[in-house]
């Protein structure tokens, strides 16, 4: 049986297609990834490109799971979908042109498949860790050890969030910096809260941004599915890439193109959260919320 998986989330849509044995395992067959950014127009209203570039990459996406004798597939919407005023006229026009049914998840849900996805990538750990979720609309964390979690919030700081509301200036200036650092000390007081209580020494960063600081750093990995960044690694990329203009930033090596334009703030929430909670190294895992997804679905087919 294959079985595929779409996350459309705030600025990528994933296509996940698998693979599945008999005894429950997997194998991913194909992956791909395309730059919606459906939320570039701001996440109160879709915008009218920004809606159409979802459409087409959906229509794609669906005549690949065809062309790949896909026999079920389930498609997930974020936080972009959750907040937009024209959701509903988005999914319509998804559902009308594509075939393709979108199903919006929660907050809490979005995190419990992220932990699903991040736990079948990263080595066994000690303790607890802090997982990390940086999307273009909303981030989640998870404090979590290898077999439980004890806290998990979706809050809606992503970095077209960020971006939109606070990055007045390139590059970006004090007085920008200052008012993201005031807004996330409001809106992380939760979070802040709970870390008084559990202690995270390590911070795991579920792909897309995690992914952009490895390549930018080139440090080798001890394996494909995780690597090991420390604070201070991570430190002297932030420090790089801080005072940086949007053409220099074009020319940093690692540094996709499509990130140029929000990774300066993707690295400030980034920086903030390892102060917070005083992390010594960083753990990119491959996997996230599509994988746990996918893990999810197996699970509850093998229950039918």
């Amino acid at each position: 049986m294959r079985l595929g998986i779409i996350d459309c989330g705030t600025n990528t849509f994933h296509l996940l297609i698998a693979e599945l044995g008999q005894d429950g395992s997997y194998e991913i067959i194909f992956r791909e990834r395309s730059y919606v950014l459906i939320g570039e127009e701001g996440l109160a209203q879709l915008g009218e490109k920004p809606r159409q570039r979802g459409v087409e990459t959906l229509r794609h996406f669906r005549k690949k799971m065809e062309e790949m004798a896909v026999d079920k597939w389930r498609v997930f919407g974020t936080e972009a979908l959750r907040r937009a005023g024209n959701s509903h006229d988005f999914l319509e026009l998804v559902k009308r042109e594509t075939g393709i049914q979108i199903e919006i998840i929660s907050g809490d849900e979005e995190a419990r498949l992220i932990h699903l996805g991040v736990m079948q990538a990263v080595p066994p750990f000690a303790g607890k860790a802090l997982i990390m979720d940086v999307g273009g609309g909303s981030v989640e964390f998870i404090i979590a050890d290898t077999q439980q979690v004890y806290w998990a919030r979706s809050f809606p700081i992503g970095v077209q969030v960020l971006f939109s509301d606070f990055q007045r200036n390139d590059p970006i200036s004090q007085g920008d910096l200052l008012a993201i650092d005031l807004h996330l000390e409001s809106v992380l007081q939760p979070l802040a809260e709970q870390l008084k209580t559990h202690h995270t020494p390590s911070l795991i960063g579920a792909s897309g941004t995690f992914e952009v600081i490895e390549s930018m750093l080139q440090l080798d990995k001890p394996s494909p599915l995780y690597g090991i960044v420390s604070a201070e690694d991570f430190r002297r990329l932030y420090r790089k890439v801080l005072p940086s203009t949007e053409t220099e930033r074009l020319q940093m090596e690692g540094l996709p193109k499509e990130r140029v334009k929000l990774i300066v703030v993707a690295l400030k929430l980034v920086d903030y959260v390892v102060n917070l909670a005083n992390v010594r190294y960083i753990v990119p895992s491959a996997y996230a919320m599509k994988e746990g997804m996918l893990k999810d679905e197996i699970e509850s087919l093998k229950r039918k």
